[in-house]
C-alpha cells in the first residue's frame, strides 16, 4: 500500500464548496491557511491533454491558485486505483510527458508518485485503438 503522502509535488483533486468546484493539479503547499495548487478547473483536464498531446499553442495552461481551508471540502490524491486510470498517469501515457514536465515543476518529483508510471503507460498504449478514451 502507497503512504498517503501529500507532500509539495504530488498530483490532487480539490473538492471545493462556496462554490461548489473541482480542481486537478500539482500540490505546492498545504497547511492551516489553505491549498496552493499549480493547475485548473478539473473540466479543462481533457482539453488541456488533447492540446498537450497534439503539441498545439498553449491557449489552456496551469495557474498557480491558492485555495483557504474554509472552502476546501476534501483533497484526495491523484494516482491510478485497480481500473480507474489517475489523471496524471492518462497524461502520461496519451501525451508522453509527465505532468511535471507539461507544467515546468522545477521541485523534486515525488518518488511515491513516481512508481510504475512506466509500466501502466506500457499497459496503456497496448490497448487497442477502440479502447482508448478520447
Amino acid at each position: 500500500m502507497k503512504a498517503f503522502d501529500l507532500a509539495p509535488g504530488v498530483p490532487v483533486v480539490l473538492f471545493l464548496n462556496d462554490p461548489r468546484e473541482k480542481m486537478w493539479g500539482v500540490l505546492l503547499k498545504l497547511d492551516a491557511a489553505g491549498a496552493v495548487l499549480r493547475g485548473f478547473d478539473l473540466r479543462m483536464f481533457d482539453d488541456w491533454l488533447r492540446q498537450e498531446r497534439k503539441a498545439e499553442e498553449a491557449l489552456i495552461g496551469p495557474l498557480t491558485l491558492f485555495f483557504p481551508a474554509g472552502r476546501i471540502e476534501r483533497l484526495e490524491r491523484d494516482e491510478t486505483v485497480g481500473p480507474v486510470v489517475g489523471y496524471s498517469d492518462r497524461f502520461f501515457a496519451e501525451a508522453g510527458r509527465t505532468v511535471w514536465q507539461a507544467i515546468g515543476w522545477m521541485g523534486p518529483v515525488p518518488v511515491s508518485a513516481q512508481r510504475g508510471r512506466a509500466a501502466k503507460a506500457r499497459r496503456s498504449r497496448a490497448q487497442p485503438a477502440s479502447k482508448k478514451r478520447e
